[in-house]
């Protein structure tokens, strides 16, 4: 790689930006503002300072540079396509299906990203692991990692600065964009982090503190860095969030959002790049216009269009379940026993509308930061002491980073601690495989004395909270989507925990929620329906509209069981369809047999048999970014899919 002067960096890092912004623009979302933050670091360090070939990115003795702050991979991208690894244009294909530029960084899709990332305070532990490979090889690359200053809450980053020093490894050196604000807000404010210098100095690092915005600091920080000997390198970077943006400058708010074309258009004139922004946007539209036609081709036909909202009849509306969870903890939230604990993630998941506009909850809602694990405990001495801890953040995270801590320390302890699972399956979409939670009910269902929510819509995600919260003695996981779903119960559809609900479809109506009757299971009684599907979660309307289309198509009578709670699952519901339907297909929004392998333990240990038994779910595999139902739709989820089972099963 030829070496660009400081002049030349100053003009490339514009470019840089543009491109990148334009690319955010075309995907519709991604991390604007920590991308713009680091983009001055990156491209010292693939422009100048780092050993690699873009025509040979495995080169043994390449230098090697990990994206700990995963979300950040927009400005990662554009590294490599500035620098040849990629034709730069092909960037506005940035977090959509099947492109190598997912949501955040994976090694297996893109030549030149060392390490899949997007779960924080992890790279500095691979990048420790492949210092010392490098030093066991006797090797001279490099390693290099970028982290956020909100990241330095996650504890194993502490792990892998204190594993560094230790091993006196001169060949890695951590870049700490500090940008000073995170997702809730000021880091100082989320969980003050101290003296960054001093804490990393305190363990043996050689410290360089710089404006990581000053190109020539930056350039001169790595060279001084391949001068130190027995001793890691800290470089400390003091950068403006939003960089070169002046309406994002600065503001939390542009932390996971893209700009729209008014916003684009005043960005780039800002930055002073001028860019065929049409023509790079079309490259975007005909390939979402190319994958579009891939899914759509793979979707079971039918003699009409039984999408959600397609059809004059049958109108869904749709909700976040999300706001279910956060209506019900601002009706409770006056408990005194009730305490929230926030990891920075809290107006995603809606965890802040506890406190929202009560100050007089403020006192009870504890930020975390970025620090699972310790959250998870910490709630547990909360529930020690009588209170009731609700602990929220990201599913991946909640029941899949922290499954140490809810196992011993929540579960063995039986502990009253509420804990939320957020963003559950592939329909979070864009973010990719990193946010989907495709494992977390075989982890969380497999824990004894915890208790399993996965309501269907944002009513029952309010009941169920309500029920975790206020009746159920002892550890709670509840699991809940993203995205809008549809609204298929009312204040007055029958919850009780432990007993699942039957519904049946009785005739298209104006209303799609007017279409079906439902009943607690306990006082069903049997239609001598062809075949049930058991379903959880944003599935439950899914099988719905498969109920619909399988009646309206081939005239086959359906027995809909919503599932909302796991565990305990109720095993006399689905003992009694096993018995009476000759069909049962179980469908979730998770990996296969989350649910299914539950259901079909249950039957089998009834001593019921059912003629023919399938699942659907998501086939063993990692998600993908792409758009929410696009992605239901990719992995077989939606109802075309199920209904396309069960008419294959009945022999249609």
């Amino acid at each position: 790689m030829k070496k660009l002067s400081i002049p030349e960096l100053e003009n490339a890092v514009k470019e840089m930006r543009a491109y990148m912004l334009v690319a955010l623009h075309a995907a519709g979302s991604g991390h604007t503002g920590g991308s713009l933050s680091c983009m001055d670091l990156v491209a010292a360090a693939y422009l100048n300072v780092m050993k690699h070939d873009p025509k040979n990115p495995q080169m043994e003795d390449r230098d090697r540079f990990l994206f700990s702050a995963g979300h950040k991979a927009p400005a990662l991208y554009t590294a490599l396509g500035y620098s040849g690894y990629f034709d730069i244009k092909d960037l506005m294909k940035l977090r959509k299906l099947e492109s190598p530029y997912q949501g955040h960084p994976h090694r297996l899709k893109l030549e030149g990203v060392e390490a899949s990332t997007g779960s924080l305070g992890q790279g500095l532990s691979i990048a420790v692991g492949m210092a010392l490979a490098g030093r066991l090889d006797k090797k001279d690359h490099r390693v290099y990692c970028l982290m956020g200053d909100g990241e330095q809450q996650e504890g194993q980053v502490w792990e892998a600065v204190m594993e560094a020093a230790h091993y006196k490894l001169d060949n890695l050196v951590a870049i700490v964009d500090i940008n000073r604000l995170q997702i809730d807000g000021k880091v100082s404010d989320v969980m003050d982090l101290g003296e960054l210098k001093a804490k990393y100095e305190s363990f043996g690092w050689n410290v360089i503190e710089i404006d990581g915005h000053n190109m020539q600091q930056i350039v001169d920080a790595y060279e001084k860095a391949k001068t130190v000997k027995e001793k890691p390198t800290a470089i400390l970077a003091n950068t403006v969030k939003g960089k070169s943006v002046s309406f994002m400058e600065n503001e939390a708010g542009w932390h996971g959002k893209a700009p729209n074309r008014e916003q684009l258009d005043q960005a780039l004139k800002e930055i002073g790049v001028e860019l065929p922004v049409d023509d790079l946007l079309k490259i975007a539209q005909d390939y979402q216009t190319k994958m579009d036609k891939k899914v759509e081709g793979n979707l079971p036909k039918f003699s009409k269009n039984y999408w959600w909202n397609e059809q004059d009849n049958m109108k869904a509306e749709m909700r976040p379940t999300r706001k279910g969870f956060g209506e019900c903890l601002a009706e409770v939230g006056d408990d005194p026993r009730i305490v929230c604990l926030g990891a920075d993630i809290s107006g995603s998941i809606c965890i802040d509308m506890f406190h929202k506009d009560k100050k007089h909850r403020n006192d009870r809602f504890l930020s975390m930061g970025i620090a699972e694990q310790s959250g998870t405990a910490v709630a547990a001495g909360l529930a020690k002491e009588g209170k009731i801890p609700i602990f929220g953040t990201y599913a991946v995270f909640s029941a899949g980073r922290a499954l140490d801590q809810i196992r011993t320390t929540v579960c063995y302890g039986n502990y009253n601690v509420k804990i939320t699972g957020a963003h559950g399956g592939v329909s979070v979409g864009p973010d990719g495989a990193t946010h989907q939670a495709l494992e977390d009910i075989f982890q969380m269902c497999g824990l004894p004395n915890m208790n399993v929510f996965v309501p269907c819509d944002s009513i029952e995600t309010k009941k169920a909270s309500n029920t975790m919260i206020l009746d159920i003695e002892g550890p709670c996981y509840i699991r809940y989507a993203r995205e809008s779903t549809p609204i298929v119960t009312t204040e007055s559809t029958p919850y009780k925990f432990g007993t699942a609900n039957v519904i049946r479809y009785r005739g298209a109506k104006e209303n799609f929620i007017d279409a079906f009757e439902t009943k607690l299971a306990s006082d069903y009684k049997s239609e001598n329906e062809d075949l049930t599907i058991v379903a959880c979660g944003p599935e439950v309307p899914e099988a719905m509209r498969a109920a619909w289309i399988l009646k309206e198509e081939f005239g086959i009578e359906t027995r809909i069981i919503n599932m909302h709670t796991l565990k305990p699952l109720d095993n006399d519901t689905l003992a009694k369809a096993g018995k009476e339907t000759k069909i049962v297909i179980t469908a979730e929004e998770h990996q296969k047999g989350g649910l299914g392998n539950r259901v079909a333990a249950a039957l089998l240990e009834a001593g019921v048999a059912p003629e023919k038994f399938a699942m659907i779910g998501v086939p063993d595999r990692f998600g993908e970014s792409g758009g929410s139902w696009e992605l239901v739709k990719y992995f077989g989820l939606s109802a075309e899919f199920i209904a396309q089972k069960g008419k294959e099963l009945a022999g249609k």
